[in-house]
């Protein structure tokens, strides 16, 4: 196996999860050319990546079908030996139809996967399996014998020399915007755990530019006696993905949504606390770092889990999946985290 490249041109958490199939393939075949094709916007996670050769970026926001024919000529011309489709949709899979890979792999559900070597179930809705375990079923056809590897990720030096300077002290990270509502614990629920939190340290909010207002929101709704009012900073469009990932690896803790922080601190290996509002971490995409914990509502509601990717807003208008979490249950990791 000389030539492999891998397709996820998803979402940001979606990329990180697939870098497990490069760690898996990159230990199979350790000589193996590895090349990813991503969404613009998310090639900076792979920066001097050690087992990535190259990054082909498809534009999807500017002249989308002209970059798409470009992209199609990046895959013919590398005649991949094996051409991997994470992604389900139409786009990828005429790619990879017509990519010249010797072997073309892609899920069952791909518009175009009969066009593939090799077309795979795709078990959406399989209760406990993680959606790792799910794209490694693209790779065993390849050799059952190829070993599950965590997602991971490779803050280079000067990632971590650019947050080394937030790092004087403990510190905790918060990351509390997600794209989708229903998956976003609420601010005031945020702003109550702050004004409760007993922690000799600093309290960063992280995220993108766009979660900065968030950010501003939660500090505002905590209370001007709450003993960590004056060490919460919002640092959210400050670091660039892998930095932000770096600044995580050395948190305490890292409390986070159903979302893609999650996902890059398990790519670090970052302690994580995981709050699930309308979603479940049975759909599979719960934290993988060694020291994980999951936090979600103890109520038992017949409206939870509404949906698999999460809603613009509650659809009974309460959001008692969210509302109904216990502030005890967000305090209780950081308790044993200090045990240790």
């Amino acid at each position: 196996m000389q030539k492999i490249g891998i397709i996820q041109t998803s979402f940001i958490g979606d990329v990180v999860l697939s870098t497990s199939l490069i760690e898996s393939l990159h230990a199979k075949y350790p000589t193996a050319q590895i090349d990813v094709v991503v969404r613009k916007g998310n090639e900076n996670l792979f920066a001097q990546h050690p087992f990535v050769s190259n990054v082909i970026i498809w534009d999807k926001q500017k002249s989308k079908y002209l970059h798409w024919l470009k992209v199609l000529k990046q895959l013919r011309a590398q005649k991949f030996d094996v051409l991997i489709n994470v992604q389900r949709y139409a786009a990828t899979g005429l790619w990879t139809a017509l990519s010249k890979a010797t072997i073309k792999i892609g899920f069952d559900k791909n518009p175009f996967s009969f066009l593939f070597t090799h077309k795979i179930k795709h078990e959406a809705m399989r209760v406990g399996f993680h959606e790792i375990q799910k794209n490694h079923a693209l790779i065993q056809v390849l050799d059952v014998d190829i070993q599950l590897c965590n997602p991971k990720l490779y803050p280079s030096a000067s990632d971590f020399e650019k947050v080394k300077s937030f790092q004087s002290e403990h510190y905790i990270c918060i990351a509390p915007a997600s794209v989708w509502f229903t998956k976003q614990f609420p601010v005031e629920q945020w702003a109550h755990f702050l004004n409760s939190l007993h922690f000799e340290g600093i309290v960063y909010i992280i995220g993108g530019p766009g979660d900065r207002t968030i950010g501003d929101q939660i500090i505002n709704e905590i209370a001007a006696n709450a003993k960590i009012k004056d060490k919460v900073i919002n640092v959210a469009g400050q670091f660039h993905f892998l930095s932000s990932a770096a600044l995580q690896k050395g948190a305490v803790l890292n409390y986070v949504n159903d979302s893609a922080p999650m996902h890059f601190a398990s790519a670090v290996n970052a302690p994580v606390v995981a709050i699930y509002c309308s979603t479940i971490p049975d759909f599979g995409y719960g934290p993988l770092s060694e020291k994980s914990f999951i936090v979600q509502t103890q109520k038992e509601l017949k409206c939870k889990p509404c949906g698999i990717h999460g809603k613009k807003a509650c659809p009974l208008a309460h959001f008692n999946c969210a509302m109904t979490i216990q502030l005890q249950q967000l305090l209780a990791p950081l308790v044993q985290m200090n045990q240790h």
